[in-house]
């Protein structure tokens, strides 16, 4: 496996190739194929960039189609034939039927830009700067969006100062006794506890990077409770929790809960192109134009690729009821491999994003995934630590390969441990 020209020539900076060190060049479905021939099933999908698996033939027959037709594939913000076909099909089968009224923004591709979109327009909208995110939370590495990540490791990277940024705990951070939403209640109410009122409050449902914690239904209706008394900007970081990974389309469904702004990228496009946007009420559009531009916020081939995967996968409940199924196969194994070595997992996680916590030995995640890379399984690790093993699996993906690579990581379990 020649791999010298990466050690040689790419940056310092690179991350999962260090993790996978091979060289992979097709991919269809739940599986990667290195250019040795080697498969591997895939529960990492991209970081959550495809969660429909890899080169769906339905997707990919529309990205053809449309590479050959000479539409236009670089537009800016202007309208095209298939933004609007994206937005259409949006709007109809992805907000309208959950009762969700939305302006739609295309920022810059990433989902960091995504979050700086929605932190500008927060503090536009209330004239207010100060943000509050949480513990453990994840939202990109730009230097606004690196204000409100928790991690210590990307903030020390920033080389300058990040300002206006208040960190408060996470639900269950204190465990399950302290309710830090009364907590953070109590800050906002006394003049004296130093945190001014807020533009906005930035929570991901369930934090993917900060370790596959779950905030529950009831917490974040009391923090959605909090907003509005107070006129908080609430925004839901959708980015790795959304597009079906929760089980349903947003993550925060399942609490009831309508954000003020919702940012979403990574599996948006269905194929893996770059595309993101950002959900905003209609009285919080406070922009003017131009005030939040990009060359590449216009992505056509990406519209292509999601307007079919909502017409394929979100037009009906099926998807729905095989995240389901393939979720309980993904805890029920977990379960088992807590149950047998007592004491040193735990097990958390929504829909098919669940995490394998090692409560003992902080190291021994990094072990285990290098151990199910070995024996042909691409997963990833999170966590302030990087002790819980991150199980992403591919949402429709069949329950053949996913049993297989349940079994690979129960095989890899018991190699770590040594």
């Amino acid at each position: 496996m020649n791999l010298s020209v990466f050690d040689q020539t790419e940056s310092e900076v690179r991350s999962y190739i260090r993790s996978f060190p091979t060289v992979f060049t097709t991919a269809k479905g739940s599986k990667l194929t290195d250019e040795d021939g080697r498969e591997y099933i895939d529960f990492f999908c991209g970081a959550g960039a495809v969660n429909y698996g890899h080169n769906d033939p339905d997707i990919q027959e529309a990205v053809i189609e449309f590479l050959r037709s000479d539409q236009l594939q670089h537009a800016l913000d202007m309208a095209t034939t298939s933004k609007r076909h994206f937005l259409e099909l949006f709007r109809d089968r992805i907000l309208a039927p959950r009762g969700l009224d939305y302006r739609v923004q295309f920022t810059g591709p990433t989902g960091a830009n995504t979050v700086e979109a929605a932190l500008k327009l927060a503090r536009m909208a209330t004239g207010r700067t100060g943000v509050v995110a949480f513990t453990h939370g994840y939202h990109g590495l730009s230097l606004g969006a690196l204000a409100a990540t928790a991690n210590q490791w990307f903030r020390q990277a920033a080389g300058t100062t990040l300002n206006d940024v208040t960190f408060h705990p996470y639900d269950g951070y204190y465990g399950d006794e302290i309710d830090t939403v009364a907590l953070l209640r109590k800050h906002i109410e006394d003049p004296s506890s130093g945190l001014d009122l807020p533009a906005a409050i930035i929570v991901e449902t369930v934090q993917g990077e900060g370790g596959v914690n779950v905030a529950s239904a009831q917490w974040l209706r009391d923090l959605r409770a909090l907003c509005d008394e107070y006129g908080i900007v609430l925004i839901c970081d959708e980015i790795q929790i959304g597009i079906g990974r929760s089980g349903k389309f947003f993550g925060f469904e399942e609490s009831g809960i309508v954000p003020d702004m919702v940012t979403l990228s990574k599996s948006l496009s269905g194929y893996g192109f770059p595309m993101s946007l950002l959900l905003i009420k209609p009285e919080l559009d406070k922009w003017q134009p131009a005030m939040h531009t990009g060359t590449f916020r216009g992505n056509s081939i990406a519209f292509v690729g999601a307007a079919k995967s909502i017409e394929k996968f979100w037009s009906d409940d099926q998807l729905e009821n095989t995240i389901a199924e393939r979720a309980d196969e993904v805890v029920t194994t977990l379960n088992e491999i807590a149950e047998q070595y007592p004491g040193e997992f735990s097990v958390r996680g929504r829909g098919l994003l669940q995490g394998l916590v090692c409560e003992q030995d902080r190291e021994l995640a990094g072990r285990i995934s290098r151990a199910a890379f070995e024996r042909g399984l691409v997963v990833e690790t999170a966590g302030a630590y990087d002790e819980v093993v991150k199980i992403m699996p591919t949402l429709n993906g069949d329950m053949e390969t996913l049993k297989a690579g349940l079994s690979i990581l129960r095989d890899a379990v018991a190699a770590a441990r040594g």
